[in-house]
């Protein structure tokens, strides 16, 4: 298991591809993520990008590092608890701290194109 603290200013999605890439990491689940972000910039069900700033509570977070792509669902809340989730995206920034628990895969974890949904979507290959 990888165990990681964020500083403030750090971006959320840039930390964890940088983590992966310096752990070598081949594969990853999030199976804990606690702390608070100054913004966060959310893809929605339906596309659309929406920064929220924050202060912001995580209150949940799940989803898979593979070797070429970090796929991370987030709820944050923020001063009133209204909670809002959503795919993470590049902008996220730590606001106090953040830490993860990071448990690693005996298979690869990749992300591939899949023309039926328009995304990058996970491939598990054997190692």
């Amino acid at each position: 298991m990888i165990v990681k603290r964020l500083i403030p200013g750090q971006d959320l999605k840039r930390s964890l591809e940088a983590i992966r890439d310096n752990e070598g990491l081949k594969s990853g689940v999030i199976i804990c993520m606690v702390g608070s972000l100054n913004k966060t910039v959310l893809r929605m069900a339906n596309g659309d990008i929406k920064t929220i700033n924050g202060p912001l509570e995580i209150v949940s977070a799940n989803g898979t590092i593979a070797i070429d792509g970090v796929h991370i669902h987030l709820a944050v809340s923020d001063y009133n608890g209204i909670v809002i989730g959503g795919h993470l995206m590049k902008g996220s920034t730590v606001h106090t701290t953040v830490e993860l628990c990071i448990l690693s895969s005996d298979k690869i974890f990749k992300r591939v194109f899949d023309p039926e949904t328009g995304y990058d979507e996970l491939v598990i290959l054997d190692e």
